[in-house]
């Protein structure tokens, strides 16, 4: 049988932190390889975002999957995949459990908050009593199909009730079965290192940007004992900020003069996606007498 890929995803992070770009196309999950990365992240908030809905709680599981799938064909590096709050009861986690490995991911994370769900950088969130996440995690642990795949528990806790109820909350996830723990909306490198003291074991942070977390190389995170660094939303906030601009410059001119020197080329355009044309390389203008000189 074959290894699943959460294997390889732990042995990686025994070698040091791993750093784990999104990505939310299949276009992109195949740039984060080339980047030489080692494992990439679907974000839940860039999923909903590129169906064009707020990271409500919009999405249907099949969405998620349909994704998770592409992702992780495209990449072929372990998949870390955004599950919100489980989509439903216990049975509901417990299916999303086995469909998110059957997509091919390597892991999942589940949150604490109660449903619908907010973006954890955003006040006005509320989390569910302890014992009911206890109990999600459990059934999600009960259901994993293999015991490398990485059962990820979320808490947005410490912007509610404070750090010291998150790390009361993450360590009784980790033993309801929990394989690492990911505080969310954690506010100083102080509060980082507070956890990871409080609560040993497996971590994940997230270093999204324009929250209430401040900008924290993976570096840093690595000597806080972080093993798993996402960084969810990066690529979509740098295509999109790319993408509006040129819109109005394109919308205004009437021309894509000016903006061609931002564009990817045709030609490294087709070298991410693996693809040889079936005619040579040609600039363009080229003539058929310039492919056969000889007539």
């Amino acid at each position: 049988m074959a290894q699943h890929p959460a294997r390889e995803l732990r042995d990686a992070m025994k070698e040091g932190t791993v750093s784990c770009p999104g990505a939310f196309t299949a276009l992109v999950a195949r740039a984060v390889r080339q980047a030489g990365f080692k494992a990439v992240y679907v974000s839940g908030g860039a999923t909903a975002n590129t169906a064009g809905v707020p990271d409500i709680g919009l999405l249907s599981l099949s969405d998620f999957t349909r994704t998770i799938r592409r992702v992780v064909e495209a990449s072929r590096l372990p998949v870390i995949a955004d599950a919100d709050t489980g989509f439903g009861d216990l049975d509901m986690v417990a299916r999303t459990v086995v469909e998110y490995d059957e997509a091919g991911a390597a892991g999942l994370h589940i949150e604490d908050q109660v449903f619908p769900k907010r973006c954890g950088h955003l006040d006005g969130k509320e989390v569910v009593p302890t014992a009911d996440m206890v109990a999600k995690v459990g059934a999600a642990s009960a259901a994993k199909p293999d015991p490398d795949f990485l059962l990820i528990a979320r808490t947005d806790a410490r912007s509610i009730e404070g750090i010291d109820s998150a790390i009361e909350r993450a360590n009784a996830y980790r033993d309801a079965g929990a394989d690492m723990i990911f505080p969310e909306g954690l506010q100083s490198e102080e509060e980082f290192a507070t956890f990871a003291d409080g609560c040993p074991g497996l971590l994940m942070a997230n270093m999204t940007e324009f929250g209430k977390t401040p900008i924290i190389p993976v570096s840093r995170f690595a000597e806080m004992h972080y093993q798993l660094v996402i960084h969810p939303v990066t690529t979509q906030r740098i295509a999109m900020g790319a993408i509006v601009p040129a819109l109005r410059h394109l919308h205004d001119s009437g021309s894509v003069e000016g903006i061609l020197d931002s564009m990817q080329s045709r030609k490294d355009l087709y070298d991410l996606l693996d693809y040889v044309p079936s005619e040579p390389w040609e600039s363009p203008g080229t003539t058929q007498a310039d492919r056969d000189p000889d007539g």
